[in-house]
């Protein structure tokens, strides 16, 4: 898709609000299940300095608007923008115009993986708090929250290497996520992770009716305002630190690279780096899926 063909559904794909100390984050394209698009990249990168910037913000809540947390990368809106360049926020070139692979290498280097390592490392403490869908690139934007709360109707999906040959997406935290075996479990067979099954693999901190969703989330949040910034930064630091040194950053670095080996594989197999995967392809995988009772 050429710039020209671009349209976006909002100019505002991101809204943002404070209460009481802690800063809500909001995905708002509920009409496209808040699929990312570099639009939303980007405004989720200003939302979350803009939340690191104020003194009165003690906690980040991110959250998506709609039936859903987040269908994962946009791959098939009207508002895909892999072909615009936007004003990055690390030291990239621009991916617009670069040959062959090196163009969604670029790219995925800027808005997926160094993004979410960017919100990660956030000096103030994190909730996700998930409804809903939360597939592929979806679980990235959970994942480098330092808590989850999840609503009983919530499940989790990596279904990119069933579906593209593509061993997991871009911010790849599956093994740290999950035990070794269910993380292969969980790439390998694609299937959706109900809430409380991803609970009691300790991947989510809270399960709770979705009508209560909002207030648990509120209350959480409650909690950590009332708690000393300094404290809470160094206690994150720690924690990501021991995270490290278990290899997270350098595992994800390899994993980026088989990840877009298979781009380029796919690209030369069959012409489309996502394997011929669409929107609509994922979509309609996804609801046999629900049918089937995955």
């Amino acid at each position: 898709m050429s710039p020209a063909e671009i349209t976006y559904e909002t100019d505002t794909p991101v809204r943002y609000d404070v209460r009481d100390g802690a800063a809500w984050i909001t995905m708002d394209r509920p009409r496209y299940n808040n699929a990312q698009n570099s639009q939303m990249t980007y405004a989720l990168d200003a939302a979350f300095r803009r939340a690191v910037d104020d003194p009165a913000v003690k906690v980040i809540v991110l959250a998506g608007s709609g039936k859903h947390f987040s269908a994962g990368h946009d791959i098939g809106t009207p508002g895909r923008d892999v072909a615009r360049s936007f004003d990055r926020a690390h030291l990239l070139p621009d991916h617009v115009g670069r040959p062959g692979a090196e163009m969604l290498y670029t790219r995925e280097q800027e808005v997926y993986l160094g993004m979410c390592r960017r919100w990660r490392d956030v000096t103030k403490p994190t909730i996700a708090m998930v409804q809903g869908a939360c597939i592929a690139g979806g679980l990235m934007l959970a994942w480098v929250c330092d808590l989850i709360v999840a609503s009983d109707d919530a499940f989790f999906q990596d279904p990119v290497s069933r579906l593209m040959g593509i061993p997991g997406v871009e911010y790849f935290a599956h093994a740290f996520e999950l035990p070794p075996r269910v993380a292969k479990e969980f790439l390998l067979l694609g299937d959706r992770m109900p809430a409380q099954r991803a609970y009691d693999l300790g991947m989510v901190n809270l399960v709770v009716p979705r009508d209560e969703l909002e207030q648990a989330t509120t209350a959480m949040a409650a909690k950590l305002a009332a708690q000393a910034s300094l404290g809470m930064w160094l206690t994150k630091q720690a924690v990501n630190h021991v995270e490290d040194l278990r290899g997270k950053r350098s595992a994800m670095d390899a994993a980026f690279h088989m990840h877009h080996f298979a781009h380029a594989q796919n690209d030369l197999v069959t012409g489309h780096a996502l394997g011929g995967v669409t929107g609509k392809s994922a979509a309609a995988d996804n609801k046999a899926g629900e049918k089937a009772g995955a």
